[in-house]
C-alpha cells in the first residue's frame, strides 16, 4: 500500500520550543457481527459492525516536549506501567515512518479507563485509539493541518483491530464488504448516517458475570482461526450477516437485528469450542441469563437482546423507550447472576472527544 497517511508538510526538524499536551477521550465498542480471525498485517478475515458506547472510554494525555533523541514514559491511572507501555513503544517502533517526529520528541502518556479494569470491557479498543488521536493531534500542530478520523482508524486497526472502529460515533463498519461502497480491510467507515433512529439511542446494559482474567486473550484467539475447521464457513456466514444487517440498521427491522446479534455471540463462542486448544469462556451464569433474557422477550414482547463478547460477561441491547421495564428486569431477575452484583449501564454514544 502506498504510504498515503505520511505527512508531507513535516520537513524532518522539531521546533527547539516545541512542548505541550494533547487529550482524548476515546469509547470502546461492541460488536453485533464479530471480527474474529486475521490475515496480513492487522486485517480482519470478515468485516464487522459495532455500537460506539458512551460511558466505558478510556481518557488519554501526552505530554510532549523536543529531545535530542526519543524518550517515553507510560502510567495508567496514576502509576508508571511498563509493560503496556512497551506495547505502545513497539507500535511507534513499526509505524516510524509514518511519524518520524517522535525521534525528536520526549512523551509522557497518561491514560486512565472510566470504567473497572477487571469489568470484561475490551479496554485495546479504547485505549489504543485515544492514543493515536493524541498523537496525530501532535502531528496536526507539527505541520498545521486538520484532524483526520479516516487516518486516526487507520493507524489505530494497526494498534488494535476493534480500536479501528472507535474513532466514529454510533456505529462503524470495518472491514470491505460489497454491501457498502467504502468499505476497507484498511479502516473503518461510520454508519451514523445509514441507520434508522431507533438505533441512534439504543442501550447496552452490560452485566459482569466475571471479573477473572481471561484463560485466552483475543490476540491468541484470533490466530487459532488459522487452525479451525469452521473458519471459511464462518466468514462466509459472516458475510452474509453484514449484508443483512445494514438492511436492518436502515429500516429499523429489530426483530433481523436481534436474531443475529445473537446468532453472532453464539458463533463466536463456538469456534472458540470448536478451536484446537478450545476454550469456553462462558460461565454456567452466562448461559442462565441468555435464558432468563429469552424467557423475558417471549413474555413480554420487548425486543431485549443479548450478544457476547469473547469472555463471559452479557451485553443487553435495547431501545431506549424500554429502558425502565429493562432495568427493572436487570435489579430484579438478573443481578443474581452477576459477579457481586456488578453491572454498567451504558448507550450508544458520540464517540470520541478532544479534552485538550
Amino acid at each position: 500500500m502506498k504510504n498515503i497517511w505520511i505527512s508531507e508538510a513535516f520537513k524532518g526538524v522539531v521546533p527547539n520550543d516545541y512542548q505541550g499536551k494533547v487529550g482524548w477521550r476515546s469509547p470502546s465498542n461492541i460488536a453485533l457481527v464479530k471480527y474474529w480471525g486475521k490475515k496480513g498485517k492487522q486485517l480482519p478475515q470478515n468485516p464487522s459492525i459495532s455500537f460506539t458506547l458512551s460511558e466505558c472510554c478510556t481518557e488519554t494525555f501526552i505530554q510532549y516536549e523536543k529531545a535530542d533523541g526519543f524518550g517515553f514514559k507510560f502510567f495508567f491511572e496514576g502509576q508508571e506501567n511498563p509493560a503496556f507501555g512497551a506495547k505502545i513503544e513497539k507500535f511507534l517502533h513499526d509505524n516510524q515512518v509514518y511519524f518520524p517526529f517522535i525521534n525528536q520528541l520526549h512523551l509522557t502518556v497518561e491514560s486512565r479507563n472510566t470504567f473497572p479494569h477487571s469489568s470484561g470491557i475490551a479496554s485495546s479498543a479504547s485505549s489504543m485509539s485515544a492514543f493515536v488521536m493524541c498523537l496525530l493531534d501532535i502531528e496536526n500542530q507539527i505541520v498545521s493541518q486538520q484532524f483526520d478520523f479516516q487516518k486516526a482508524s487507520y493507524f489505530s486497526r494497526l494498534a488494535s483491530g476493534s480500536a479501528a472502529r472507535s474513532v466514529y460515533p454510533k456505529m462503524a463498519l470495518w472491514g470491505s464488504t460489497e454491501a457498502y461502497e467504502g468499505s476497507s480491510d484498511e479502516y473503518a467507515v461510520p454508519l451514523e448516517n445509514d441507520i434508522h433512529p431507533v438505533f441512534k439511542t439504543y442501550r447496552d446494559s452490560i452485566l459482569i458475570v466475571s471479573g477473572e482474567t481471561k484463560s485466552v486473550s483475543s490476540r491468541a484467539g484470533h490466530s487459532l482461526m488459522e487452525g479451525n475447521p469452521y473458519a471459511l464457513a464462518r466468514y462466509a456466514q459472516a458475510n452474509e450477516n453484514i449484508k443483512n444487517l445494514l438492511v436492518a440498521l436502515k429500516s429499523g427491522d429489530l426483530e433481523t437485528f436481534m436474531n443475529i446479534t445473537e446468532s453472532e455471540a453464539l458463533q463466536l463462542h463456538a469456534l472458540m469450542m470448536c478451536s484446537n486448544p478450545s476454550f469456553i469462556l462462558m460461565k454456567p451464569n452466562t448461559l442462565r441469563i441468555i435464558e432468563e433474557v429469552r424467557r423475558f422477550r417471549n413474555e413480554t414482547h420487548i425486543p431485549l437482546c443479548f450478544t457476547l463478547d469473547a469472555g463471559p460477561n452479557a451485553h443487553l441491547l435495547y431501545p431506549e423507550s424500554e429502558a425502565e421495564k429493562v432495568d427493572d428486569f436487570i435489579k430484579n431477575t438478573l443481578l443474581a447472576y452477576c459477579d457481586e452484583g456488578r453491572w454498567i449501564a451504558d448507550h450508544v454514544g458520540d464517540g470520541p472527544k478532544k479534552l485538550l
